[in-house]
């Protein structure tokens, strides 16, 4: 699946942001002022306001992708995986604006509060009218993000907890005393998670817009200082970067994965699992807010993609290839390559640092998953009961993440990964036109000099045939 999932996802980048003129390059100035300006409307009864929805996207993309990701595509891909996740981000963030986009026009009003919900389930269903479809979408996001990724997320907090308080050696008695602590955290992690995500939507975004915005922040002070202090190397260590990016491996057998070199394959897959740019998550955000026009969001999501990549996976990329790794470090996986390279800057006040900013990052994450899920859940079927079962299942995964083996949850956060990306790649190429359209009266309106642009349906006719609801 992987072995053409790459192609696909460079193929529609590279349309997306050929047929649209590179948007991403041209509005990302005015992307960062609509981004700053949306934090207005906060209280909104129908929906949460742009900002909240940026930093909700931001929770899911910003986490254990951006530490202990990055550190498994370098493990195994070399430096010149880091090229590749740029390379995925950059023509991904117009990806992002059109899945984003259509999430907005197509959104509904839910019967029971009266806020906004949506996502790539809901414009499946109304603008390729095949509900089959929408409804395949929803199975696989509410596996993939309620899920799998629940599990991926509890997993690396335990990773780092048990290199925080050296238990990493096999055969040593904290190892193998480990494995009953395991069983600990897990527990811990499922007594604070359950108040969060029987709360709902809203209580996520308010979360989130307070968690996010402090450990990114403390995170890339810590890796921006030492940055600085290693700045001569630098300059190596970019050319070390596009060098390995070029030096051809193959990452599998066949036609296919012959074509893909090994630090293609893992730059791309972390870098997706990162930044989720045409995965069809953050659309389910995005469609939560209230805002005048459906590229208004789009633009604030796709700015996420390039928060999450392009600086917060490369600080911890340089933290890693700038780091002088102990002897053992061929042994380590994820996260605990990360840990140890930053004890080799710092000190060892960086493996405690660090695992208390991953279980920041991890657990912002589990609720901004669980966001996504809950919203495809209302999708199937809009029933307490269902929705109060999904919530137990949820639980019993992020127990079930921290007591699994490493390659266990991330072979299983690939497959539901791939599944979900080629449905929504395949909707959102059939769909493109109407984001284009969207784009094109957006920027219409900016150059008629109107500050805040708004979109009226009923310009579009044929449009509003496709548009189940009256949102616009």
């Amino acid at each position: 699946m992987w072995d053409i999932l790459i192609w696909v996802l460079i193929g529609a980048g590279l349309f997306f942001t050929l047929a649209s003129g590179l948007v991403q390059f041209r509005l990302f100035g005015h992307s960062v002022k609509t981004m700053l300006g949306s934090r207005k409307n906060q209280d909104s009864s129908e929906g949460i306001s742009g900002f909240q929805a940026f930093v909700t996207g931001l929770a899911s993309r910003v986490g254990v992708g951006n530490v202990a990701g990055v550190a498994i595509a370098i493990g195994v891909g070399g430096a010149g995986a880091v090229f590749w996740m740029w390379l995925i981000a950059l023509i991904g963030m117009s990806s992002a604006l059109v899945e984003s986009t259509l999430a907005q026009l197509f959104k509904v009003k839910d019967t029971q509060t009266g806020q906004f919900r949506g996502g790539p389930a809901y414009y499946i269903e109304q603008g390729l009218g095949q509900k089959w479809l929408g409804l395949l979408f929803a199975l696989s996001l509410i596996v993939c993000f309620g899920f799998v990724y629940q599990s991926i997320q509890a997993n690396t907090i335990t990773q780092a907890v048990q290199s925080a308080v050296g238990c990493t050696i096999d055969g040593d008695a904290c190892h193998e005393d480990w494995i009953i602590y395991k069983h600990v955290v897990g527990a811990i992690l499922v007594v604070l998670t359950a108040p969060i995500i029987f709360g709902g939507i809203r209580r996520v975004a308010k979360i989130a817009e307070v968690i996010v915005p402090v450990m990114a922040l403390i995170y890339l002070v810590v890796a921006g200082v030492i940055i600085v202090m290693n700045i001569a190397q630098v300059p190596a260590v970019l050319a070390l970067i596009f060098q390995k990016a070029f030096t051809f491996e193959a990452a599998g057998g066949g036609l296919f994965g012959s074509m893909v070199s090994i630090a293609m394959m893992q730059g791309i897959k972390r870098g997706l699992y990162s930044n989720e740019a045409g995965q069809g998550s953050a659309p389910n955000a995005a469609a939560a807010a209230n805002v005048k026009h459906p590229v208004e969001q789009g633009l604030i999501q796709m700015l996420g993609v390039f928060v999450d990549t392009i600086i917060v996976c490369s600080f911890t990329a340089f933290i890693i290839l700038l780091a002088q790794l102990p002897e053992n470090a061929a042994n380590l996986s994820g996260i605990q390559l990360t840990q140890a390279a930053l004890a080799s800057h710092v000190g060892q006040w960086g493996q405690y640092f660090l695992a208390v900013v991953l279980f920041m990052f991890a657990f912002s994450t589990i609720i901004g998953n669980y966001a996504y899920a809950e919203s495809n859940i209302q999708f199937l079927k809009e029933n307490t009961a269902l929705l109060t079962i999904f919530r137990m299942i949820v639980l019993a995964f992020v127990y079930f993440g921290a007591i699994a083996k490493v390659d266990v949850v991330w072979n299983m956060g690939d497959l539901t990964m791939a599944t979900m990306a080629f449905i929504n790649l395949f909707a959102i190429l059939l769909m493109s036109g109407y984001a284009f359209t969207l784009v094109k009266d957006y920027q219409s309106q900016l150059k008629a000099g109107i500050a805040k642009p708004e979109f009226k349906i009923d310009n579009y006719p044929k449009m509003k045939q496709k548009v189940r609801s009256d949102v616009w």
